[in-house]
């Protein structure tokens, strides 16, 4: 017996190694377990319950045309025939899709004449029909809650991303794409904060470093302008926060946005996050403007 356990006036059980009052309280504990099982069962039938008469108070819509659906976050069958998703073969670096399969590592004509400053760019869908709605919802008609199924979605298109580096460089950084404060106060919610944080929860390994970034300089809408206007727009217009290079020094980034159009604002701000250290950037985003049609 230790003399720890003398000076507690126990008893050792010899056949379990532990003081024989701890192994009574731990029997009494799992003893009381079925009288508990009926509560728990009673608990889980209220929670049906109750979802069920809220879903018949407030019946769930499609995220996109507001159609009764039979379950919450879902799509209708329209909306989802005509979500434009994204799939292999694509180009390894821009995420265009091939008509046909070049191979591992094929990369697209446009990504050949103007290499991006990232390193690989993922979206979940084209940028047309029902993604196009969800994303009008989330940044103009103040439906943050589209985010959910949008995250969940984002973090599958981006399994190549969000992978654990066996090098050494730990766990992929998701780094949200920055408001300007007055347009994050006037919107209440910066939308790719919103996603990055979905993808957080759909991808439990990874890290998120939400004010990494910072826009320190108001821009104009990108809406209506064309590419070398945009990268004009953006040019100085973001900055890595004191967190942010703490946390983004050695790291693998993955840069957090709702849509890629022309690539300005991915390629602004993944410049900031190399001149701070960060090993890699990638890009993952819900919608993709140019890839509405398969290559080739």
């Amino acid at each position: 017996m230790s003399d720890a356990t003398r000076e507690r006036g126990g008893h050792m059980d010899l056949q379990a190694g532990m003081p024989v009052d701890r192994a009574r309280s731990e029997g009494r504990a799992v003893a009381a377990w079925p009288q508990l099982l009926p509560l728990a069962r009673l608990m889980q039938t209220a929670r049906r319950f109750f979802r069920s008469a809220g879903d018949l108070a407030l019946p769930p819509t499609c995220l996109c045309c507001d159609r009764l659906v039979a379950s919450d976050q879902a799509l209708c069958f329209h909306c989802w025939h005509e979500m434009p998703f994204l799939a292999p073969p694509w180009c390894q670096r821009l995420g265009l899709p091939f008509a046909y399969d070049l191979g591992p590592g094929a990369v697209s004509p446009q990504a050949i004449a103007k290499p991006p400053v990232y390193d690989r760019l993922r979206a979940v869908s084209a940028y047309s029909g029902p993604a196009r709605a969800l994303v009008a919802r989330l940044k103009y008609h103040d439906r943050p809650s589209v985010s959910r199924a949008m995250g969940r979605w984002m973090a599958r298109a981006g399994d190549e991303l969000l992978v654990m580096d066996p090098a050494g460089a730990g766990p992929p950084l998701l780094v949200p794409v920055p408001l300007h404060p007055f347009r994050n106060w006037s919107r209440r919610y910066n939308q790719a904060g919103l996603l990055a944080r979905e993808i957080l929860r759909a991808r439990a390994h990874v890290e998120i470093c939400a004010d990494g970034l910072r826009r320190v300089r108001a821009t104009r809408r990108q809406v209506g302008l064309d590419a070398s206007a945009r990268a004009k727009n953006v040019r100085g217009a973001f900055a890595v926060s004191r967190e942010g290079a703490l946390a983004v020094a050695g790291r693998r980034c993955v840069l957090i946005d709702d849509v890629h159009t022309t690539g300005a604002t991915a390629n602004a701000a993944a410049r900031v996050l190399a001149k701070a250290g960060a090993a890699s950037v990638d890009v993952l985003v819900f919608a993709h403007a140019g890839a509405d049609r398969p290559l080739g």
